[in-house]
């Protein structure tokens, strides 16, 4: 593993707010505050010994405002890409003698403020955006209309996302909530039926772990920051096979004592009424996002607390640092600090999971290259290829054959570790040599141990 900020003029020197990986190819589209979508192509140093480099390819031009979250749909024919003022370009790849090309397909107009994140169904046919207005939409795609409104939220609604098996969609707010939306199909009169979202769940408040059953029940803790976390982002994400919800911009207090730390929570399908696990951070948790690619246990010893026939790679930002885990692994395979000088504000995994990039309001991206088998081997879906996309696979997976589980014997062990001192301790930073020779800065960090909830 190895990676750092490369310095190139990525937008003018001007803040680069969202980046995604096209699926099929691999290029890199980024969206900042000179109103430019850009394109790079991301290519590796063949002597193992410098960093990624982007080229760039071209601009995308038709925003008026700054480019607050881009995303491409599974299939890579479309890119959406939604900007301050409420304006939701959809574009459309179109082949041409001299190659290929991005035009603008359709504009979706409804939303009255700057939109703040986007995220497409599995299928591709539908899409969600969350916006300053606070509220949530969900677009037909091919009608270019608006199919329904979330309007539950009563502040800005700063991070959304579609669980790939089509059943749930969440999103996530500066009024300290995370709501969960159910489908219930609506049936039309000639029979078919129309997907129609259903608040299941309003998470906010949370019971603090009580230590002492002879004093009084404390009273209930917010589970997310108000409207001062100095970001606009709050990227939340599904695993790919749609096992579990990780929420960013969590906060944590124990009865221990009066310290709150920063957190990301993870939710399991099987009960999404609560966090059942929190990844303490030393600083706010403002983007995550999980490695499209699935990949084979490796049957290490000191397993983690999920339950999967497979393993999991997600990664988690901070304002100014990355962390790297594994669901195999408890700590994170990897810690890098100090890559940029200003907000992170975005992930973005490659479709085949070489390359993690992210952005910073500082003007540069940090893009990070594993070597191959790094990460692991594929894992490999019965009668499916290899996966090597998004929702390549998710198809084949449904709510009932794959959950995640939480290991009773560890939790234990975890609840009895953040009922003393949650976070203390020297850093933990698994990094190859490379890494560790690259231009990352260190700085001294806190242990970093996921904890169980009871």
């Amino acid at each position: 593993m190895k990676g750092g900020t490369v310095q190139i003029n990525w937008h003018d020197t001007q803040p680069v707010l969202t980046l995604d990986f096209h699926p099929p190819t691999g290029i890199l589209a980024t969206g900042g505050s000179d109103h430019d979508i850009k394109l790079w192509a991301i290519f590796a140093d063949e002597s193992q010994k410098k960093l990624p480099t982007a080229s760039y390819q071209k601009s995308l031009s038709y925003h008026s405002s700054a480019v607050n979250s881009l995303r491409f749909c599974p299939s890579g024919e479309l890119l959406a890409s939604g900007a301050d003022g409420g304006e939701l370009v959809l574009w459309k790849l179109h082949s041409t003698d001299d190659g290929q090309t991005w035009k603008v397909l359709k504009t979706l107009l409804f939303h009255r403020k700057d939109v703040l994140d986007l995220q497409w169904s599995a299928d591709g046919a539908y899409l969600i955006s969350g916006s300053v207005d606070n509220s949530c939409i969900i677009w037909d795609v091919n009608k270019g209309c608006v199919h329904q409104i979330l309007d539950a939220h009563l502040h800005y609604v700063q991070g959304v996302a579609w669980d790939p098996l089509g059943q749930y969609v969440a999103s996530l707010s500066s009024d300290r909530t995370c709501r969960v939306y159910v489908n219930k199909p609506q049936t039309k009169s000639k029979g078919l039926e129309k997907i129609n979202f259903v608040c299941q769940q309003t998470l906010t408040k949370s019971d603090p772990q009580k230590l002492d059953d002879s004093k009084p029940t404390p009273p209930k803790t917010h589970l997310f920051h108000d409207e001062t976390l100095p970001s606009f982002f709050r990227r939340l994400s599904w695993s790919p096979d749609g096992s579990f919800l990780l929420v960013p911009s969590g906060i944590c207090k124990h009865l221990s004592g009066p310290e709150v730390f920063n957190t990301a929570y993870i939710i399991s399908r099987k009960d999404l009424s609560r966090p059942a696990i929190q990844l303490p951070a030393n600083k706010p948790i403002v983007a995550v996002r999980f490695c499209p690619v699935l990949f084979c246990l490796r049957g290490l010893k000191s397993a983690g607390l999920f339950k999967l026939p497979y393993r999991v790679i997600f990664a988690v930002a901070t304002l100014d640092s990355l962390y790297i885990y594994d669901t195999e692994s408890m700590p994170p395979i990897a810690i890098f600090a100090g890559l940029h000088y200003a907000a992170i504000t975005d992930i973005s995994w490659s479709p085949d999971a070489k390359h993690l990039a992210l952005s910073s309001r500082d003007g540069y991206c940090t893009v990070l290259e594993f070597e191959n088998d790094e990460l692991g081997q594929l894992y490999s879906l019965s009668e499916t290829k290899k996966p090597v996309g998004g929702n390549a696979h998710s198809a084949h997976l449904n709510p009932e054959t794959v959950t995640m589980e939480i290991d009773d014997q560890d939790a234990g062990k975890l609840e009895r570790k953040a009922n003393s001192k949650p976070i203390e301790g020297e850093g933990t930073q698994n990094l190859s040599a490379s890494t560790k020779n690259s231009d990352v800065k260190k700085t001294t960090k806190k242990r970093i141990t996921p904890v169980a909830i009871n």
